[in-house]
C-alpha cells in the first residue's frame, strides 16, 4: 500500500526544499528557539538603523517631521519590494537569509559614516538619505520571507501560528531596539559608533543562524562564501569602530573649520563649539581671542556668534526691561547664559530664574572658559537659579501647582528658544505655551519672544505675533537689521543660500546683512511701552533710533488675519 503523499501546508506555497525538513545540529524545539532569537535580534537591528537615520537626517537636514516622513514612507516601500524579491530565494532560504544579512549588516552599520561624510564633504545629504533607507528597506523586507520559510523547514506547524510567533518575535524585538537606540546606544557610543556596532550584532546573529543551525543546507562553496562575506563585513565594521574618532575630527573640521574644540553629545542634541580660547578683547567684551571669535553650535546649526550675539540679546533683553518693573525674570531657554547677563545688567534685578533643557550647554556656560568669559560668568551670580527641565512641561506644572505651592509672578519672562520653525521647537511657540507663560506674569510683567526672521519667513514671524496675541496680550513685534547670510544650517550647503531654519545668531560682522533681520515680539495685558530702560548701562551693540526703526518697519509690515499656532495644529513648519 502506497502512503499517502504529505500534505502541503496552506498558505506556505514553495519550491520543494520549502516543504523539506531541515537536517539540524539540534532537537527541533531549541532549533526553533534559535530562529525566533534570530529574528528578535535582527528586527531589533532594523529598527535601531532606521532611528539612526532619523536622527541623524534631523541633525544634518532639519525639521524631524519631514525627515521621519521621508525616512519611514520610503522604508516601508522598499520593504514591501524586499519582500516580492525573496520569494525568487526562498529556493535556498538559508543561503539567501545569510547573504541579506551580511549586507544588511555593512550597508545599516555604515550608513550613518557614510551620511555624515556625503554632509561633511559634498554638502549635501539627502540623496544619501533616501538611498541608504530604500536599501536597508529592501534588506530588511527580505528577511520576513526567508525567516517564514526556515522556521517552518525546523518544524512544521500551521501557517497561523507561525506567522503569530514569527511577528511576536520581530514586535518584542522592535521594542528591545526602540529603547535601546535613545537610551543606550546614542548616549553610550553616539550614531556613528552605535550603528557600527548595531551592524556587528546583525552580522553574527545571521552568520550563527545559517553557517551552524542550516549548515547543512549549504554546499561547501556557499559555505566558505557566506564565511568569507561575514569575515569582511565584520572586518570592515571593526574597522569603522577604530577610525570612528578620527573620521568625526575629520568630519567635524570639515563643517565647522579646524577651531572646533568641544564636540559633545549630551543625550538632548550634540553641542560643537568653536574658537574663543584666548582671553583677547573683541569690542572691549572678550569676544576674540586664539582660534578665531567663539562660536556655538546645537545639532548643526549656530546659535551663539560671539561677533554678534552682543546686538541679539541685547536686543531681545533691554525692550522687556524698559516696560515697568524687573525685579524677578524669567529665562525660557538661554542656558548659554548671554540673556542672563544682559539681565543682570539692569541694577534692580533680585533674581533670576533660568529654565533649559539641556544640562550639558550650562556645564559649558559655566565652565568652558571662552563661553563663560563670554557670558560674564552670569550663571554663577548668587541672584540666579537654574531649573533643568523642558521650559513647556515646567510652565505646565507650576500651573497645576496650588497657589501656595507656584512660583511668584515674574515682572519679565525672556523666551530664547530656537528658530519656530524647528519641528521640536513648535510647542514653545503654541497657543497653549503663551496661555501657559502669561499665567506667570506679573500684572504689569512683559514677555518678549525671539519670533524668527521677520523679512525672509514673514508668514512664519506674524504667525508668532498672531498665537501670541490669542492669549490675550497685546504686542509690539521689532526687528534688528544685522543677520547675514553667511551660516547655511541645512545640509546642502553648496546648493542653496539660504537654509531652511535660520541660524539664530548668525557668524559675521553686525552690519554684513543689509536687508536681513532678527525678529522680537514684545507683548504684555496692556500695550507695553517700548524702548531701554533708564538703570542699565548703555548697550554697546544698540540704539534707541535703530529699535524705534525696527518698530516702525514692523508696523508697516504687519501680516493681519494669521491663525493662531496649537499643539493640534502647528503653523510654522512647511
Amino acid at each position: 500500500m502506497i502512503d499517502p503523499p504529505e500534505p502541503v501546508l496552506t498558505g506556505v506555497p514553495g519550491p520543494p526544499e520549502a516543504m523539506t525538513p531541515a537536517r539540524l545540529p539540534v532537537p527541533a524545539g531549541p532549533g526553533r528557539l534559535l530562529v525566533l532569537a534570530v529574528v528578535f535580534v535582527c528586527a531589533a537591528c532594523g529598527l535601531v538603523y532606521e532611528l539612526e537615520l532619523v536622527a541623524l537626517a534631523t541633525y544634518l537636514v532639519g525639521d524631524s517631521v519631514t525627515q521621519a516622513s521621508i525616512v519611514l514612507s520610503v522604508m516601508v516601500f522598499a520593504m514591501g519590494v524586499g519582500a516580492l524579491l525573496a520569494k525568487r530565494m526562498r529556493c535556498r532560504a538559508a543561503v539567501g537569509f545569510g547573504a541579506v544579512e551580511a549586507g544588511l549588516a555593512l550597508v545599516g552599520g555604515s550608513s550613518a559614516m557614510a551620511l555624515y561624510a556625503c554632509f561633511a564633504w559634498f554638502g549635501q545629504s539627502r540623496s544619501a538619505l533616501v538611498g541608504f533607507s530604500l536599501a536597508i528597506g529592501i534588506l530588511i523586507g527580505a528577511e520576513v520571507p526567508l525567516l517564514m520559510t526556515l522556521i517552518q523547514r525546523v518544524r512544521r506547524q500551521d501557517a497561523g501560528g507561525a506567522v503569530a510567533d514569527l511577528f511576536a518575535a520581530d514586535y518584542v524585538g522592535a521594542l528591545v531596539g526602540g529603547l535601546a537606540f535613545p537610551f543606550l546606544l546614542l548616549p553610550g557610543f553616539g550614531q556613528l559608533t552605535g550603528a557600527l556596532l548595531t551592524g556587528g550584532v546583525n552580522a553574527v546573529a545571521g552568520a550563527v543562524l545559517v553557517l551552524w543551525l542550516f549548515r547543512d543546507d549549504l554546499s561547501a562553496r556557499a559555505r566558505w562564501t557566506l564565511l568569507a562575506a561575514n569575515a569582511v563585513v565584520l572586518a570592515l565594521l571593526a574597522a569603522g569602530v577604530l577610525l570612528a574618532a578620527p573620521f568625526e575630527r575629520a568630519a567635524r573640521q570639515a563643517v565647522y573649520g579646524s577651531s572646533a574644540r568641544v564636540a559633545v553629545q549630551t543625550g538632548i542634541q550634540e553641542v560643537v563649539m568653536t574658537g574663543g580660547t584666548g582671553a583677547g578683547g573683541g569690542a572691549g567684551r572678550g569676544r576674540k581671542g586664539l582660534g578665531g571669535p567663539l562660536a556655538l553650535y546645537l545639532d548643526g546649526r549656530l546659535r551663539v556668534s560671539a561677533e554678534t550675539e552682543y546686538r541679539y540679546h541685547e536686543a531681545l533683553v533691554h525692550p522687556a526691561m524698559a516696560g515697568g518693573p524687573h525685579g524677578r525674570v524669567l529665562v525660557l531657554g538661554g542656558g548659554d547664559g548671554l540673556a542672563v547677563r544682559e539681565i543682570l545688567r539692569h541694577r534692580a534685578v533680585r533674581s533670576v530664574t533660568v529654565v533649559e533643557l539641556d544640562p550639558g550647554v550650562l556645564r559649558l556656560a559655566r565652565t568652558d572658559p571662552g563661553l563663560s568669559r563670554l557670558n560674564h560668568h552670569s550663571l554663577l551670580d548668587p541672584r540666579v537659579r537654574v531649573v533643568t527641565a523642558d521650559a513647556f512641561d515646567w510652565l505646565r506644572q507650576q500651573g497645576l501647582r496650588g497657589r501656595g505651592r507656584r512660583e511668584a509672578p515674574y515682572d519679565v519672562i525672556v523666551s530664547d528658544l530656537p528658530d519656530p520653525g524647528i519641528a521640536a521647537s513648535t510647542k514653545l511657540y503654541s497657543q497653549e505655551f503663551y496661555g501657559l507663560a502669561g499665567r506667570m506674569l506679573a500684572p504689569e510683567g512683559r514677555l518678549v519672544v525671539h519670533a524668527g526672521p521677520p523679512v525672509e519667513r514673514a508668514r512664519l514671524y506674524w504667525t508668532v505675533d498672531a498665537t501670541v496675541r490669542s492669549v490675550g496680550l497685546e504686542t509690539v513685534p521689532y526687528r534688528l537689521a544685522g543677520r547675514p547670510a553667511s551660516f547655511y544650517g541645512g545640509p546642502d550647503r553648496a546648493a542653496r543660500p539660504l537654509p531652511p531654519v535660520d541660524a539664530e545668531v548668525p557668524a559675521a560682522a553686525p552690519l554684513a546683512g543689509g536687508g536681513r533681520y532678527w525678529g522680537f515680539v514684545l507683548a504684555a495685558r496692556h500695550r507695553p511701552r517700548f524702548g531701554l530702560a533708564s538703570d542699565a548701562p548703555p548697550p554697546a551693540g544698540l540704539t534707541r533710533a535703530e529699535l524705534q526703526a525696527g518698530r516702525r518697519g514692523e508696523a508697516r509690515d504687519r501680516m493681519s488675519g494669521l491663525p493662531p499656532s496649537t499643539l493640534i495644529h502647528p503653523r510654522y513648519l512647511g
